[in-house]
């Protein structure tokens, strides 16, 4: 049990610390190769919000251990909502713009029920797989054709050119791959374990421990934004990975390894990312008529509440 839960810690560290650079060095190899700035920036909204899920779910799917992939999906889209939402409200009340009740929010709802309607059978199919990334190639077509500075958004948050070669910048995105591949086999392989030591389903752990470790990046990103005054930063961070976790993670299993799921995914816990994911598109939507147009920090307590009731339903 100790060399389980000491591969999981070290799995999570160390996923989250090659993710951040993979992206950084790819982006930079690609800039440095000339690729359109905007192709670099819709990548980088995709993999920067959901790469620690999509390595993992990948991995756990390989593995034959498909609840921690799925889990791992649906459980981080809570735990995004939840958790990192609910302590970012803590430290601050976050503004809304009108561009989120206009296009992420009913994108987030739209690919929430979409995945809903392809589980409903109990079952991820290679056909759920592709339908699941044409959710994702619509995402980017409205989010393109509905905002005049995407192309302007996307690229503001590109790398900076370090001043080092090419062959340096693949070098370093390849062995940042390498350990992100291999910290995941590792994060895997203790999670399983674990799972087995306590004699739970290795769902509940993908819900739990792996969907909070690769959840981190966003609770990270989410409160230095709030603490670098950028609120509205804080509601697009959490938006864009749940729709990116289902558009490009979800798909994964589906393709990699179809079968069957857990019933309780679609009888217990859909259900409680549906309920996180339709609570937060309210208060999105309520608090933005309200005078001062932002999510009150009061709203963290039946966030966190919330959170902490599901945890202890999957504990019970």
């Amino acid at each position: 049990m100790l060399l389980y839960s000491a591969a999981l810690i070290a799995g999570l560290i160390l996923l989250v610390l090659s993710s951040d650079k993979f992206i950084e060095h790819a982006a930079l190899v690609a800039e440095k190769l000339n690729v359109s700035p905007i192709i670099i920036g819709v990548t980088l909204v995709a993999l920067g919000t959901s790469a620690p899920e999509m390595v993992v779910s990948a991995i756990a799917a390989l593995d034959n251990a498909p609840g921690i992939a799925i889990g791992n999906v649906l459980g981080s889209n809570i735990a995004n909502i939840g958790l990192v939402f609910g302590a970012t409200l803590v430290l601050a009340a976050v503004p809304i713009s009108g561009s989120l009740i206009k296009r992420e929010i009913p994108l987030v709802l739209g690919i929430t029920v979409l995945a809903g309607v392809l589980m409903a059978d109990q079952a991820l199919s290679i056909l759920d797989g592709i339908l699941l990334i044409a959710g994702f190639l619509v995402v980017l077509f409205v989010l393109l054709r509905n905002s005049k500075n995407m192309a302007s958004e996307l690229t503001e948050d590109l790398p900076e050119d370090d001043g080092g070669s090419v062959t340096r910048s693949i070098i370093i995105a390849v062995l940042g791959l390498a350990v992100l591949i291999g910290s995941s086999k590792l994060l895997v392989w203790g999670a399983v374990g674990i799972a087995s030591a306590l004699g739970v389903s290795d769902l509940v752990i993908g819900l739990t421990i792996v969907a909070i470790g690769t959840s981190l990046p966003e609770l990270a990103a989410s409160i230095t934004s709030v603490r670098k005054g950028h609120h509205d930063i804080a509601i697009g961070n959490v938006l864009g990975s749940n729709i990116f976790n289902l558009a490009t993670v979800l798909p994964l299993p589906a393709l990699l390894a179809p079968s069957a799921i857990e019933a309780t995914i679609m009888g217990r816990d859909f259900w409680w990312m549906f309920g996180f994911t339709a609570l937060f598109a309210l208060a999105v939507v309520g608090f933005a008529k309200t005078r001062k147009a932002s999510i009150p920090r009061w709203f963290a307590v039946p966030l966190l509440g919330l959170y902490t009731g599901y945890l202890y339903l999957l504990a019970m």
